[in-house]
């Protein structure tokens, strides 16, 4: 079981590499784009990780691939694809609902990168 702690630290980095790969990767200078798509890397991954724990799957979903290099889990995978789709239908609902479909979903894409590789590297 993931700790309330472990999770919200691993969701509060997900939301600041999704900012700097944002700003930088990006050059996105909308701040309601750049504040829907960090509030998505925090929000959905703390999500993913929650239905995890209520429903006991946490330990079946948390087996590394044994690939050093790119250890990544069903549980990573999850937290990727929560915050894909958390992030494209905030940012399609909301602050891009004006932009076009290709640079919603490399806005949303680059955000659930930024939180996959967090959960896989970092915690």
């Amino acid at each position: 079981m993931m700790n309330l702690q472990a999770m919200f630290v691993g969701a509060l980095l997900s939301a600041a590499v999704a900012l700097v790969l944002l700003l930088l990767a990006r050059r996105e200078r909308r701040a309601g784009v750049v504040a829907t798509a960090a509030a998505a890397a925090l929000l959905m991954p703390m999500a993913w990780n929650s239905i995890l724990n209520w429903t006991g799957a946490i330990g079946l979903f948390s087996h590394d691939l044994p690939f050093p290099p790119f250890p990544i889990s069903w549980q990573d995978t999850g937290t990727g694809v929560f915050t894909l789709a958390g992030a494209a239908i905030a940012l399609m609902s909301g602050p891009c609902r004006r932009d076009a479909a290709r640079s919603v979903a490399g806005t949303a894409a680059l955000t659930a990168l930024a939180a996959l590789l967090v959960d896989v590297y970092l915690y």
